[in-house]
């Protein structure tokens, strides 16, 4: 079931990370990241309210927990998804799910480090074949064109963008999968996160009557965008705090970072394959999908 829960958060990411770049060439990320948070909100909401009417046990406010999921917002949601959102604009999709997916080496140490969970010889022998399956799927840009073909100051600023995005990523799914450990709301710590993502993203901005003129003079299929990028990151976050109930949090994120699996395919035929994708790709997807069938096997 982690597996599943965590395959369906990488379907969701996946998603976002390639609406995200057609919804930046419409519509600013300053302004897009209020639309996506607003929707995080709304459509998270709109689950837990079904939710709740379905559920048979009842609802109960853990204050410690609740502040680990507004942590978690803060980090992973507010500082991760928005430093990933510049990642994509520098680097373009394929590179940027390659940075994404070093994540999980993060999320190992500090689960370790910050919560005390520990994997065997088997599950890291695992980890270190997708991951490293992950980044022989890395492009090596010979059959990309010049013209999409990132220069050595765009690459170095996409690395310190990245870093700043697994680091982010990797401390908020810690914080939130240590609370599921004692307060199984995936959906309501989800709200918490988002909430908490918007507060942060309200007082960073300086002039909230232009950021809403802004928003109300963008382009409405940048906005639309930006609402599926909303839904896909919500559902997302839902999936993978949902599969950190039934698995470590370093694997459940793990499987949710192997969004090389979906960006490459698409990338190949959407994009024409300007990012210089390749046989070693294929390599790299089938050590990624050969450490996944094992893990769900365990």
């Amino acid at each position: 079931m982690g597996v599943t829960l965590a395959l369906c958060s990488m379907i969701c990411f996946g998603s976002n990370i390639l609406i995200s770049r057609l919804a930046m060439a419409r519509m600013e990320i300053e302004l897009g990241f209020f639309i996506v948070l607003a929707v995080n909100i709304l459509f998270a909401s709109t689950v837990f309210g079904v939710e709740y009417m379905l559920r048979t046990t009842p609802f109960a406010w853990h204050w410690k927990e609740a502040g680990m999921f507004a942590l978690g917002g803060f980090i992973g949601t507010y500082l991760g998804r928005r430093f990933m959102f510049d990642m994509v604009r520098v680097l373009g999709p394929a590179r940027a799910s390659v940075v994404h997916s070093s994540a999980p080496a993060f999320t190992l140490l500090a689960a370790w480090l910050l919560v005390d969970e520990k994997l065997g010889a088997y599950e890291l022998a695992l980890m270190v074949l997708v991951i490293l399956g992950l980044w022989t799927t890395q492009p090596s840009g010979k059959g990309a064109s010049t013209e999409h073909r990132p220069g050595r100051d765009v690459l170095r600023k996409g690395a310190l963008i990245g870093l700043a995005t697994v680091v982010g990523f990797s401390l908020g799914n810690v914080c939130r999968g240590y609370a599921m450990r004692t307060w199984n709301e995936a959906v309501f710590g989800t709200i918490i996160a988002s909430a908490a993502a918007l507060v942060c993203q309200l007082v960073a901005t300086r002039d909230w009557g232009k950021a809403w003129r802004g928003i109300l003079a963008s382009d409405r299929k940048g906005m639309v965008l930006f609402m599926w990028c909303g839904i896909a990151t919500a559902g997302g976050a839902m999936f993978l705090v949902s599969a950190m109930h039934y698995m470590e949090i370093s694997l459940a994120t793990l499987v949710t970072h192997t969004t090389p699996l979906m960006i490459f395919p698409v990338s190949l035929f959407w994009f024409k394959n300007r990012e210089g994708l390749s046989l070693r790709t294929a390599v790299g997807a089938g050590m990624v999908l050969a450490g996944l069938v094992l893990l769900a096997l365990r």
